[in-house]
């Protein structure tokens, strides 16, 4: 049997996956008859996929059914793990039956661990955070290793920069820079970068850097620069939450004296070495400045998704922000 569970909410790579493992499975002169996609609002959704996952392929190839945006990981009914249990580890191996969601799966429930222990593969599709910067860096590296495109090492940490953990703009910079290195042989500089791939994520991060240091000028400048790149509020919003969230951790783990490699591990740094410029940022902030962000960016996200007015409200609270760090300064 083939049994996948994809889950996560970068829809782009979640997408571009699905798509490599359908087009690897079914004959294209038979797909039409073989590949079921299956929606959450149709009714006895679960049941039917696992119908059409007992039934075998027309012609060659194999069938490709795919329970899409289900919520079988996070709650099912005893008669529904019931059908799970007779179905499942019968499949015939002529079909590929994917599930996908978007919510982590409930790792609690029966039916969870019974779908993982029958899947051929369970994998996530959740977007990196903006500030795992060496994360970001090595995804670049292996996506233009993947469409041969050559970056420079400084190309590559610039473009992680630029496009942070936005799957869908990596690959459209990607397929601008193949375009534009044609059949050269030359790495492509961060001078080829700088001129071609416009920065959304390289903003946020100056954004909390305006903040931190309390140019609420320079901050409210940037805010305005990313609403008009048409950058997603509550995407800045996630990129400040993690940049304090990591600065604050920093400033806690520095205070109680404890080694780099135990500051990384609480802020989730995986570079060690990147502590001692984390030490440069806070070491003119207080503690309780770090602690006083976070209840108004939380302010500001939950403004955000109740339908505030986007630019009034980010410049409400990044003054707000600025404000607490003036007198470092």
């Amino acid at each position: 049997m083939q049994i996948y569970l994809f889950w996560g909410d970068d829809d782009f790579s979640m997408t571009q996956a699905i798509d490599t493992l359908r087009q690897k499975v079914l004959d294209p002169n038979w797909a039409s008859f073989n590949y079921d996609k299956i929606l959450p609002d149709q009714s006895d959704a679960v049941i039917s996929a696992l119908n059409q996952a007992m039934t075998p392929p027309f012609g060659t190839g194999s069938r490709f059914v795919w329970l899409a945006d289900t919520s079988i990981a996070q709650q099912c009914s005893q008669e529904l793990f019931a059908e799970l249990e007779r179905t499942l580890p019968v499949i015939p191996s002529t079909t590929v039956l994917l599930f996908t969601t978007r919510n982590k799966p409930d790792s609690r429930l029966k039916s969870t661990k019974f779908l993982v222990k029958c899947c051929t593969e369970v994998r996530e599709f959740s977007p990196i955070p903006p500030w795992k910067t060496e994360e970001l860096v090595q995804r670049v590296r292996q996506a233009a290793e993947g469409r041969g495109v050559k970056l420079t090492t400084p190309a590559i940490e610039l473009l992680a920069q630029c496009v942070g953990n936005d799957t869908r703009q990596l690959n459209s910079e990607l397929d601008k820079l193949e375009l534009y290195a044609g059949n050269s042989n030359k790495p492509l500089g961060d001078e080829a970068i700088a001129a071609l791939v416009r920065s959304n994520t390289q903003n946020s991060l100056q954004l909390a850097a305006a903040i931190r240091q309390g140019n609420t000028a320079q901050a409210l400048q940037l805010v305005a620069e990313l609403i008009n790149h048409n950058e997603p509020a509550l995407k800045i919003v996630a990129t400040l939450t993690g940049c304090f969230r990591t600065w604050l951790w920093v400033k806690l783990a520095l205070q109680a004296g404890e080694p780099d490699e135990k500051v990384a591990q609480a802020a989730e740094i995986s570079n060690p070495k990147r502590i001692y410029y984390f030490r440069q940022e806070v070491k003119n902030l207080r503690l309780e400045q770090l602690q006083k962000t976070l209840p108004l960016l939380l302010e500001l996200e939950s403004s955000l998704k109740r339908g505030a007015e986007e630019v009034s409200t980010l410049q409400t609270k990044v003054i707000e922000l600025c404000c607490l760090f003036h007198s470092n300064f």
